[in-house]
């Protein structure tokens, strides 16, 4: 059994998606009997570093090396799971984990890899221009922070470490989190023997568990308040539809979406919260018009039992079968997801079947017990592959935290 396990992540400054994986996975683990530690930086540190040294440190971070290092040291981990090392952590932990060697396993939350913008969009648009070369286009359009100058850091950091193999070498396997971004990823040059696919989860809603009783009247849109996410469409398709859609997140676009009619912000909510409100609605919208490597709020509605109508882009085909667990529509299309928005209010009985199609989806494929048996299949691969190695001969000293 692989019983220390060390979770990498850099934090966002909004707390997103990707966080609450990390903490779902961590806690999954440790309850399950698995010793659980955190080497973690943050972006709130950035704003105390000069620029110079924050781009130096975004590709090669001495500093979270060095710390690493100990940490391995007093923790002593058998396999180290990286969520996101950008900024602040670098891609300098990779090499310290095989000097020690210990098998590291990576999810691939977005395409950062790919893409400095990580998002494979530019200008409200699908843009694959970087996959599998050197990302100059990023720096020409500014694509990161739209800044030519921070974009040149990212793709330096890209370039470099596929250069020197850091991406293709250091990483024992990585984790897509669909079909979809598994083939985008092998087309940007990741190798694809050490790309397996493994979704996210959601711990089981007791605030769902109850009978459904009170009317579904509305619509409701789960997420970070940013342009990519669609919220333009949302607005417009509201509007065309006559439908009122209740949103929950914060974010850049917070101020859009609070003058917009038909859109009843109620700002961040709490997990229980926002299950309530699925309880509520006639379905969740999901209008993002970049791709996504997931869509973690699809499978928080299924587990609630609340089908969902999305773009028809990046992993959410992969996720939404159209007719069957939701409604899929074309992204930016504010007139096709109005007519999705009219039929499922006049379809009450239509969409409550698919709710049932997609509680059972979830209990098939996204609860806790069955991911953890995938991710343990993945570690357990990951340390084979590595046991050639010679392993790490740890000091015999008292281990302890990091």
């Amino acid at each position: 059994m692989i019983e220390r396990i060390l979770i990498v992540h850099n934090g966002y400054r909004f707390k997103g998606g990707e966080d609450a994986v990390v903490e779902a996975e961590a806690a999954m683990l440790a309850a399950r009997g698995h010793t659980v530690d955190l080497f973690t930086r943050h972006n709130d540190e950035i704003d105390a570093l000069p620029a110079l040294r924050l781009a130096v440190n975004t590709i090669w971070s001495g500093q979270s090396a060095d710390e690493f290092a100990r940490c391995l040291q007093r923790f002593q981990p058998q396999l180290i799971h990286v969520h996101n090392i950008f900024p602040l952590i670098s891609p300098s932990i990779y090499w310290v984990a095989e000097a020690h060697g210990i098998p590291v396993v990576q999810t691939l939350h977005n395409f950062r890899l790919l893409c400095p913008q990580a998002m494979l969009l530019r200008d409200g648009s699908v843009c694959e221009k970087c996959v599998g070369t050197v990302p100059w286009r990023a720096v020409v359009h500014g694509c990161y922070r739209d800044s030519r100058a921070q974009s040149a850091v990212v793709a330096m950091m890209l370039s470099a470490h596929r250069l020197i193999g850091t991406w293709q070498k250091k990483v024992t396997r990585y984790i897509a989190l669909s079909e979809f971004g598994r083939a985008r990823f092998i087309a940007g040059g990741l190798p694809a023997e050490r790309i397996v696919v493994k979704p996210n989860f959601v711990e089981e809603p007791g605030a769902c568990a109850e009978p459904q009783t009170a009317p579904r009247e509305h619509f409701l849109f789960v997420g970070r308040l940013a342009p990519e996410k669609g919220l333009a469409v949302l607005s417009d398709a509201a509007q065309q539809a006559g439908a009122r859609v209740t949103v929950a997140g914060d974010g850049p676009d917070a101020d859009f979406v609070a003058g917009k009619p038909g859109l009843l912000p109620l700002g961040r909510l709490g997990v229980d919260e926002v299950r309530q409100q699925m309880r509520r609605a006639i379905a969740l919208i999901v209008p993002s018009i970049c791709y996504e490597t997931f869509g973690l709020v699809i499978i928080e509605a299924y587990a609630c039992g609340l089908p969902v109508i999305a773009s028809r882009i990046g992993g959410f085909s992969d996720l939404v079968s159209d007719g069957e667990t939701g409604l899929l529509f074309a992204p930016g299309d504010a007139a096709e997801l109005a007519r999705k928005m009219r039929w499922a209010m006049e379809h009450p009985a239509d969409m409550a079947r698919m709710g049932s199609n997609a509680r059972r989806v979830y209990e098939e494929r996204f609860t806790a017990q069955k991911n953890y048996a995938q991710l343990m299949a993945i570690y357990a691969d990951a340390v084979n592959d590595i046991s050639e190695l010679e392993p790490k001969k740890w000091k015999n000293e008292k281990e302890q935290k990091c």
